[in-house]
């Protein structure tokens, strides 16, 4: 019997990322996410709740909090995505198209690493955005295989042949309400997951108004049954946004807010997005979804190119204006919809020899990497040797501060049911996921994120706490005596890797717990 190359793909690339997982701490976006998400609510501060819900789970689940296990849902996850980018390869185009756009998928780094392995929002964001583009290219031909069309064939015969001039006046059948309403649960998951994800739902309602075959289908209740199936499934968000003050659609709506015009904003943003993406995977990509919108191109095409325009159009504009910095990342799911794309031109030019060894080169390059991180992560082989090179040593970043915990222990600080603070969200996310459930972190900040409604600083005022300085300057200091009656200075605590000391830490103990003066 013969395996499936796209099962070998997903199977091999899943135990790759497993082992990476487990070899590497969190870093300080994931250790946030699993010490402020420790206590489940129907919504969270900076983003809706699929992510913070899922590293929950697996650690309840499993009893542990160790980075393989809080990173599992998201590995998993990710292996369902590429599982969806091979489907709407092969109605896209081929088989061969559909593995190869799996192929491309990996070794983009801002998703075969980061949104393959880590516990952020855009690990389930986008497999359900696949799964809604997937159900989108199922559904939107159904009036023409109700009439008795021969269907998909390996490259979507029927509309695909035909362009967008295909005809077709008939009503769907059943099958194809089955699909719009995979698509509105699917777009719901992915708004359930990041507030991002309408700007994708909304390249599908520009894809319907611009076709001139599909744009029956709004004339049809499929679509909006589909609308209101994504509405109930992001519902809690807008229940906890609406018993919190809509504290989280400000704080992102916030961020698009700016006055001063920058004209160079969006060459540098998508420079940035270039290198997250590969600059030799997003330059053929880009002419790619240029071409997808030429006249005769096939309607399949069009509908990811549609997906794909908002995000990648619209941070590039925002950043021309914004008064804070569009981290490139944002504008992924915009590239994600264009892999099909890629996978099919691929699969056409893998006879060229530059194209074979492209791959190659590129599968190389992300293993040593890869391999890299997580030796330094397990043996500090480069020593002091990158903070010669850089202004700063990133090791404490991706390394779990469990020698902190080790060194409270053993002063006997820690005590079940204590009080840890910090002073930003940065730190109490790394300090609060290395001190583990047991302690309650807090955040002595008015930034403080989501610790500040998990936690909030209020709840416990009188109380006395371990005040944990990851930055120990002198005005650290004199911020954390403002929140106490109090403070004792006690002997640092360190981040230790092997035995090299990457991070003192400054240890206080802080007297009745109140608000700041």
């Amino acid at each position: 019997m013969t395996i499936p190359p796209i099962v070998l793909l997903i199977g091999a690339t899943t135990l790759i990322r497993i082992l990476f997982a487990a070899t590497t701490g969190l870093g300080v976006d994931e250790s946030y996410m699993v010490a402020a998400g420790r206590v489940l609510s129907l919504g969270y501060f900076d983003h809706p709740p699929a992510a913070w819900w899922l590293s929950w789970g697996a650690a309840h689940l499993f009893g542990s909090e160790h980075p393989v296990v809080v990173r599992l849902p998201f590995i998993l996850l990710f292996a369902v995505s590429q599982l969806l980018v091979w489907r709407i390869g092969c109605l896209v185009a081929n088989p061969r198209a559909g593995f190869w756009a799996a192929v491309a998928l990996n070794l983009s780094p801002v998703f075969g690493i980061t949104t393959g392995s880590w516990v952020l929002p855009d690990g389930p964001l986008d497999a359900a955005l696949l799964g809604a583009a997937l159900c989108l290219v199922q559904a939107l031909p159904a009036r023409e295989r109700a009439r008795g069309d021969s269907g998909w064939g390996d490259r979507a015969q029927g509309d695909h042949a035909q362009g967008d001039h295909a005809p077709g006046d008939h009503a769907p059948g059943d099958h194809a309400w089955g699909w719009w309403l995979g698509a509105g649960l699917c777009a719901g998951l992915a708004v359930f997951s990041k507030y991002t994800a309408v700007l994708t739902i909304a390249g599908a309602g520009l894809y319907l108004l611009s076709s001139r075959t599909h744009r029956r289908w709004l004339a049809h209740p499929a679509p909006y049954a589909a609308a209101l199936v994504a509405l109930l499934v992001f519902s809690p968000v807008l229940v906890w946004n609406a018993t919190h003050h809509w504290a989280s659609f400000a704080f992102q709506g916030d961020r698009a807010m700016g006055l001063r015009f920058r004209p160079f904003a969006p060459v540098a943003t998508l420079a940035g997005e270039a290198l997250f993406v590969l600059p030799w995977i997003w330059l053929p990509m880009m002419l790619l979804f240029a071409g997808a919108f030429r006249r005769g191109a096939p309607w399949t095409h069009h509908l990811l190119a549609w997906l794909a325009a908002p995000p990648i159009v619209l941070f590039a504009l925002v950043s021309a204006w914004s008064s804070q910095r569009v981290l490139f990342h944002w504008a992924a799911p915009g590239y994600l919809m264009l892999f099909p794309l890629l996978g099919e031109t691929i699969a056409r030019h893998l006879d060229r020899r530059w194209v074979r060894r492209m791959i190659v080169f590129t599968a190389a390059l992300e293993l040593a990497a890869v391999a890299t991180i997580a030796l330094q992560m397990q043996f500090d082989w480069l020593g002091g040797s990158l903070a010669a090179v850089m202004r700063k040593d990133p090791t404490d970043e991706g390394l779990d501060w469990r020698s902190v915990r080790q060194d409270l222990d053993a002063r006997g600080l820690l005590l079940p049911g204590g009080l840890a603070a910090a002073m930003n969200w940065r730190d109490a996310g790394k300090l609060g996921y290395a001190l583990g459930p047991q302690t309650t972190m807090l955040c002595l900040n008015r930034d403080s994120r989501q610790f500040g409604f998990a936690d909030p600083a209020g709840r416990f005022y009188g109380r006395d706490a371990v005040v944990l300085l990851a930055d120990p300057s002198g005005r650290s200091v004199d911020e954390a005596r403002r929140w106490f009656d109090s403070v004792d200075v006690l002997p640092d605590a360190a981040v230790r890797l092997d035995g090299r000391v990457l991070r003192t830490v400054r240890v206080l103990r802080g007297h009745g717990l109140h608000a700041p003066q």
